[in-house]
Parts: structure tokens; C-alpha cells; sequence
């Protein structure tokens, strides 16, 4: 992808960066279908349907069946794309299990509207458990892409994917910078963002750009951070975990999502089973709550810079004991 192209994409949200993508897979692959239930306006999965209107099924306010037509379509040789709000494809957990990951299906299943970008209504939209519940699942890949550049970064690569795939994605708010970080996007390898030997903060997701700016106040006060970002959940690249853990000693997690079963969970399953380091996990301990921003969600659930900052330093100071 040229740099031109990436620069255009950082001037779009997340679901919109979603629906150019899967517009120029419509013209790339003409086996691409997509299915929706009720929200492809929402969800901007309708740019694909106003583009290639045969190829483009809204099943109605029926995630359950949006699921088990999507397996149909892709046995029969289709590459499938079925996309509503993250949280309430969760009710359908028990067709992603059974009827896709089970059989290894290569549906690719997209969650809008994920973690806390639909602030505005509340814990009921809000999903911060779909991570834990996608990632468990055996032959499930899961990307949960920074911004809006990555979003379509990870919708273009996963066409070729031959295995069930989850891609979180969340609704308006982004921070754009993937678009200026010189990296191959290559699923299931994380990119190491900022070198360092103190402290290695792990990140996935929309959170980047906290992990950066933490990076920042760190390296202001003599520190030297890492910065380690994982767009690609499971399959989890294990190596860069542990030549990390081995290199600073110290491990921040952070996501936008509950750290019970999240990434910070994952991680800490994967450093116990190689190299065991201290760890502090931030993300959210509960459901999330009506606000006027995501930022505002962040702020109350301390997912933010300084918080990342003053949680390294105290791993920084532990491991010197």
C-alpha cells in the first residue's frame, strides 16, 4: 500500500475505514460477500451494499442467523464478511463457536461500535469482553487494530486468511498515527514500536496512542521504555513477548477492554509459561458507563498516559529491589 493511500485512510474514523475496505475487496476478489444484520448503515458495511448490491445480504436484527448464513455462504466458496456492533454479536457466541470456529470456517466476523467508542449509550453498547470470549476459541485469529489506517490494513490482509478471524473495530473516535510508523502490518507479528530495557509496555488496539504518550513521559524522566504493539491478539506472537520480558524485566499491559481474560490476561498466561516477569494490567474492572466522550471513559477507568507512566515506574522500581 502506498504512503499517498495510508494518508488518505488517517482521515477517516474507524467504521469508515472499514467500509472503504471492504468496497476496494469488493473489486479486488469477486467471491467477497457481505452480511449484516439491520446496522449497515451504522456499521458502513452499506458502502459495500450501495457498490455490489448482489452481493450484500442484510439478514434483519438477527445475529444468530447472520452468523449461520455467513458459514453457508462461505462453504460454498465465498469469502464472507459479516459485520453489526461488537456487543451484540456476542449473543451469537454460541454460532461463532459451533457453526464457524468449530469447523474452521474462514468467516471473517467484524465487531463495530467495540470497547468504549459508543459512549454515548452506555454499558448496554459498550462491549469489553469480546477479546476474552473470541480469543479462547481454537483457530480463532483476532485482530484488534489501533486506527483507522489499520483497520484497513488488517479488513485487506484477512481476505486471504483461511482460518475464522474476529476484527475489533470501534466507531468515531481514533488518534491516527499508524499511517506514520514505518511498519509491515503482518498478521500475527507484533511491531515494536520504541526500543528500551526498563520497562516494556504492551498495547493493542486504540490504546497506541496512550502507550506512546506514556512512552514520552517516561523518557522525559531518564526511563527507557518500550513500546510493543500487538494488532494481532491470537495467534499471539509469543516470541516478541518473551525476548521482551527477558529484555526489560517488566511488563505494562493496555486495552481497552476488561483486563480479566483480555490481553492483559493473555499475556500474563504466556510470561508465567516462559518468562516470568512483574506485571501491571490497565484496561477496565467493570462494566462501562454513559459519557460524552470515550476519552471521558478513559480518564475515569485510568486508562491514560500518566497512569501508564507512574504503573511503570513502580515495576521499574520493584525489579530494582
Amino acid at each position: 500500500m502506498s504512503v499517498s493511500s495510508l494518508a488518505e485512510i488517517s482521515e477517516l474514523t474507524p467504521r469508515d475505514a472499514l467500509g472503504k475496505a471492504l468496497v476496494e475487496l469488493g473489486s479486488m476478489y469477486k467471491d467477497v460477500v457481505v452480511v449484516t444484520a439491520d446496522v449497515g448503515e451504522a456499521t458502513r458495511a452499506k458502502y459495500f451494499g450501495d457498490r455490489y448490491p448482489d452481493r450484500y445480504f442484510n439478514v434483519g436484527i438477527a445475529e444468530q442467523d447472520m452468523l449461520g448464513v455467513a458459514a453457508g455462504l462461505a462453504l460454498t466458496g465465498f469469502r464472507v464478511y459479516a459485520v453489526a456492533f461488537a456487543m451484540f454479536l456476542m449473543r451469537a457466541w454460541e454460532q461463532v463457536r459451533n457453526s464457524i470456529v468449530r469447523m474452521n470456517i474462514p468467516v471473517k466476523i467484524v465487531g463495530t461500535h467495540a470497547g468504549f467508542s459508543d459512549a454515548y449509550d452506555g454499558a448496554s453498547h459498550q462491549c469489553l469482553e469480546d477479546i476474552a470470549l473470541m480469543r479462547i476459541l481454537p483457530n480463532m485469529t483476532v485482530i484488534v487494530p489501533a486506527d483507522a489506517p489499520e483497520v484497513y490494513r488488517a479488513v485487506i490482509e484477512s481476505a486471504e486468511l483461511r482460518t475464522p478471524c474476529y476484527i475489533r473495530v470501534g466507531r468515531d473516535y481514533t488518534r491516527n498515527i499508524t499511517h506514520t510508523l514505518d511498519y509491515e502490518f503482518k498478521i500475527g507479528k507484533a511491531v515494536v514500536i520504541e526500543d528500551g530495557t526498563d520497562v516494556a509496555i504492551f498495547t493493542t488496539g486504540m490504546t497506541l496512542w496512550i502507550a506512546l504518550e506514556a512512552y514520552n513521559i517516561l523518557k522525559d524522566m531518564g526511563y527507557d521504555p518500550a513500546v510493543i504493539h500487538f494488532h494481532t491478539v491470537t495467534p499471539l506472537d509469543v516470541h516478541t513477548v518473551e525476548e521482551y520480558a527477558r529484555k526489560t524485566g517488566a511488563i505494562v499491559t493496555i486495552e481497552e477492554h476488561l483486563v480479566r481474560g483480555g490481553f492483559g490476561s493473555l499475556i500474563a498466561e504466556t510470561v508465567v509459561q516462559t518468562y516470568a516477569v512483574p506485571m501491571i494490567m490497565v484496561g477496565a474492572y467493570g462494566f462501562g458507563r454513559s459519557a460524552r466522550s470515550p476519552e471521558e471513559l478513559y480518564r475515569y477507568y485510568g486508562i491514560e498516559p500518566n497512569e501508564v507512566a507512574l504503573r511503570a515506574i513502580e515495576l521499574v522500581k520493584l525489579r530494582k529491589k
